[in-house]
Parts: structure tokens; C-alpha cells; sequence
């Protein structure tokens, strides 16, 4: 057993026993990146110099009182979409190649506090676009499982380096899927808190009514410890939810009997049959359990992925505008007038999936288009929202796959946008909804990991990780890590 393989929980106890240092955890950290990641790409910068720094100032507390906080010690690395100070923030794209931020997101914030220590930054999609890890513009993530196959995205880099070891815990971003299905090809846990809950200050916005930041980690349990540290109220974000933060390790009782779950047929359909096959084996292990489930329709599915591209592509046209090479980030050498400089700019900067996505966002918007698909888009969104409205009256949860396949070989899709897009087709609904859905390992098909995705009412995190945690409990899925 490696430093890797023990719960957050017990690397705090080992730290305030002095069984450990920080320095320790650190060094295990930098020792697996250096043997793994030339292989698998999980970063793009590394904190190594004041990882270490800041690990010698917390050995110094280990012992005494200021060595409480849920997080103390713990190296955390955090996807290149939150801007860290001093630390190279680049959104995996040559547009921010060179951008070193002078303040810290406000998730980073929190785990300064908490007294986390970032080891790095985590390669992803450009700016958050895609769903292979195949779309930074610097190298692709493979999948520690396989390395001819990608890792799922944006947050691919996220998910791959805990798979890989590289990482204790590490913070992703999703907005129809980024966490949730990345943690799903990658054998972890993924949650995707409600819309509101974690602040989104300081994360480059991709489409702001969609972006969330969420851990991924290796159990349920961590997933409670990291959503506790980083969850709560902030001024700096209008969409920030001033709600009630529970204790949400304490909800892990291992308790679900009555529990009620729903499960849509659309999520069933069309899935690949040994992960529909390992979702049934799933929902056997929770009705043993005590929990009781039902077929149900949510209707309005099939529209989920054409509303939700039309939006998150009309958000990033609107968001990405900012990006012209005269405030910061890279700027065109050549530019014979201030027109020629934001197109030269643009074009060099950004990659293909982010100029289609720029370009679609752009004509849905226009004059004369925006009723036709915006507005329409608009109006679906709020169909599907009461779909999971009406749903949550009678159930406790929505259970189904998280993706309808594992991870799909490199290269193999990305020359086809509209089957990459697909492959969200099961994550998307839960985004336009606003709601929390987790991913917890639920089996193998062909050798590759299979996630359950286990989705909540809104601000109902205790509900899911409960149940993800009793589902863990009776099983070893997230026990089993890759050879690489």
C-alpha cells in the first residue's frame, strides 16, 4: 500500500501523529509524477519549489492545534482554468501561454486556508472544450488504464492524476460533464456540486449559467473533506448561493434504506450493454442495501445536447470576447491596424474546437438567428429543469451511467465533433438543470473503469454522497488502481 492508496482522513491522522510529515506527502507527489507523468500529461505547470517551501512551514505545526484544518498538509493539484497568483494559469492554450495570474481564485483561496498545498496545475481541453483531453494545445492526457485511450475532459487532467497517483486529491471544473465523465474513464469519484454552491470567482469562464468547480478524488469520502473546504458563500460571485453548509462527512452514514431512486429509461437506451449490465449490478448492490428503484421518463432529454451546445457556445462567444491580445496574453506580432491585431491575435491563440465553438456561439446569437436557437434553447432548458423537478417530488435521487461508453481510443473521435459531443449525452441534462450529480466507480467493461452517476435535488450533496458512500462501502471498484 502507497501513500496514494490511504483516505484523506488517514493521512490527517498520521500528519498530527507525526507518522508523516507534510514534506513526506510532497515528496511521494513529485517522486510519481516524475516516474508517470511523461506518460500520462496530466500537468502543465508544477509548484515543485513552493510545494516544498510551503510543506517545511506546515511540518513545523505538525502537533499543536494549528494543525486542525481538514486539509492540513494535504498536496492538492488544481485545474489550469483557476487563476492561482504567481502561478502559470494558461486554460491549456497558447492565448495564455504566458499568463501568471496576481490573484488567487476563490477555491484556491480556500484551500490556502485550509492549508492544502498546490503541487501543480492540471492539463485540460482549451479553455474548457472537449471531452477527450485531446483539445489542449499543448499535449493530450492519456488514461492511466490504458494510455492509447483518452482520459474523458475538459477536466481530464484532473481525473487522470489521481488515477495515476500524481495527486492525493485535485480540483476540476464541469459544465455539461467536466468532472463527472473524466472521472468516470478514469475508475475515481467526480461531483459536480449545485449551480451556486462553489464560487466561481477566479475560474476562466467557458458559459457562466453552466461552469461549476468540484473535486475529484479517489473515494466518497474525500470527495465530503474537499467539498466542505471549498463550498460556501461569496460576495465575489453574484451567482454565488448564500445557503446553509452541512456537515457533509457526517451524512455518510451508510443508511439508505427507503430510500427512493429514480431511473430514466433515456439513460438505459442506446448505452453500451456491459455498462448498462454493470449500472443493474449497481442498483442490485442498493436495493440489497434497502433502497428501492423505478423506471421513469425524463422526456425532454433527446433535446439536452443540441440546447446545451447552442448555450455553452453562445456564452463562449460572449466570454471569450475579453481575449484580443491587447489586455493580456499573447499578442500577434503583426498587426497593421488595431482590427488586424484582434483577428491575427485570435487566430493564433486559439485552438480549432474553440473557434468553432466561438464561431456556432456567434451565429446563434445574431440578428435574426437569436429567437430561432438561443431563445428556443432557453425555453428546452427550462423543460428539462422541470423534468428533474417533477421527478425529485417523489424520488430521492436519479441513478443511471455517467457516459454511455468507456474511454474511447485517442484519435478516434476527433476529426468528428458531433460524436465527441455525444459522448456527454447522459452528464449535459444534469447541467442545464442546475442540480449535484456524483460519479463513483461501479465496475469494469473490457478492462476499463464504468461510473455510476448518482444525481440529487438541488443543494442535496448530503443525499448523494451518502449514497455513493454506502454503495462504496459494499464494494471494491474504487479500491482497484491502473498498472501503469
Amino acid at each position: 500500500m502507497t501513500l496514494f492508496d490511504l483516505r484523506l482522513q488517514e493521512l490527517h491522522n498520521q500528519l498530527n501523529k507525526k507518522e508523516l510529515s507534510v514534506t513526506d506527502l510532497v515528496g511521494e507527489a513529485f517522486a510519481k509524477i516524475k516516474e508517470h507523468d511523461e506518460r500520462v500529461g496530466a500537468y502543465l505547470t508544477l509548484n515543485e519549489e513552493g510545494a516544498r517551501a510551503e510543506a517545511a512551514r506546515l511540518d513545523n505545526k505538525l502537533g499543536s492545534d494549528e494543525a486542525k484544518g481538514l486539509l492540513f498538509g494535504l498536496p492538492v493539484g488544481i485545474k489550469d482554468n483557476m487563476v492561482t497568483e504567481g502561478l502559470r494559469t494558461t486554460c491549456a492554450s497558447q492565448f495564455l501561454s504566458n499568463y501568471n495570474p496576481i490573484y488567487d481564485a476563490t477555491v484556491v483561496t480556500k484551500l490556502k486556508q485550509a492549508e492544502a498545498v498546490t503541487i501543480g496545475k492540471l492539463n485540460m481541453d482549451e479553455f474548457a472544450m472537449g471531452g477527450s483531453n485531446e483539445n489542449s494545445s499543448f499535449h493530450p492526457v492519456r488514461n492511466p488504464w490504458d494510455l492509447s485511450r483518452v482520459p474523458g475532459g475538459s477536466s481530464g487532467g484532473s481525473a487522470a492524476a489521481v488515477a495515476a497517483g500524481e495527486a492525493y486529491f485535485t480540483l476540476g471544473s464541469d459544465t455539461g460533464g467536466s468532472i463527472r465523465q473524466p472521472a468516470s474513464y478514469c475508475g475515481v469519484v467526480g461531483l459536480k456540486p449545485t449551480y451556486g454552491l462553489v464560487s466561481r470567482y477566479g475560474l476562466v469562464a467557458f458559459a457562466s449559467s453552466l461552469d461549476q468547480i468540484g473535486p475529484i478524488t479517489k473515494n466518497v469520502e474525500d470527495a465530503a473533506y474537499v467539498l466542505q473546504a471549498i463550498a460556501g458563500h461569496d460576495a465575489k460571485d453574484s451567482t454565488s448561493t448564500n445557503v446553509d453548509i452541512p456537515d457533509y462527512v457526517s451524512a455518510l452514514s451508510g443508511d439508505i434504506s427507503g430510500l427512493k431512486i429514480a431511473v430514466p429509461k433515456e439513460y438505459l437506451d442506446g448505452v453500451d450493454p456491459q455498462v448498462k449490465a454493470s449500472i443493474l449490478e449497481a442498483l442490485r448492490v442498493l436495493e440489497g442495501l434497502g433502497a428501492e428503484w423505478e423506471e421513469v421518463s425524463l422526456p425532454h432529454t433527446e433535446y439536452a445536447v443540441a440546447a446545451y451546445y447552442l448555450l455553452a457556445s453562445s456564452e463562449a462567444s460572449s466570454n471569450l470576447s475579453r481575449f484580443d491580445g491587447v489586455r493580456y496574453g499573447v499578442r500577434a506580432e503583426q498587426g497593421g491596424n488595431l482590427l488586424d491585431l484582434y483577428l491575427d491575435s485570435r487566430s493564433q491563440g486559439f485552438g480549432p474546437e474553440v473557434k468553432r465553438r466561438i464561431m456556432l456561439g456567434t451565429y446563434a446569437l445574431s440578428s435574426g438567428y437569436y429567437d430561432a436557437y438561443y431563445l428556443k434553447a432557453q425555453k428546452v432548458r427550462t423543460l428539462i429543469k422541470q423534468d428533474f423537478d417533477q421527478t425529485f417530488e417523489k424520488y430521492d435521487v436519479i441513478i443511471g451511467p455517467t457516459a454511455p461508453t468507456t474511454a474511447f481510443q485517442l484519435g478516434s473521435q476527433v476529426d468528428d465533433p458531433l460524436t465527441m459531443y455525444l459522448n456527454d449525452i447522459l452528464t449535459i441534462p444534469v447541467s442545464l438543470a442546475g442540480v449535484p450529480a456524483l460519479s463513483v466507480p461501479c465496475g469494469f467493461a473490457e478492462g476499463m473503469p464504468v461510473g455510476l452517476q448518482i444525481i440529487g435535488k438541488a443543494f442535496d450533496e448530503s443525499t448523494i454522497l451518502r449514497v455513493a458512500h454506502a454503495y462504496e462501502a459494499h464494494t471494491d471498484h474504487h479500491k482497484q488502481r491502473p498498472s501503469l
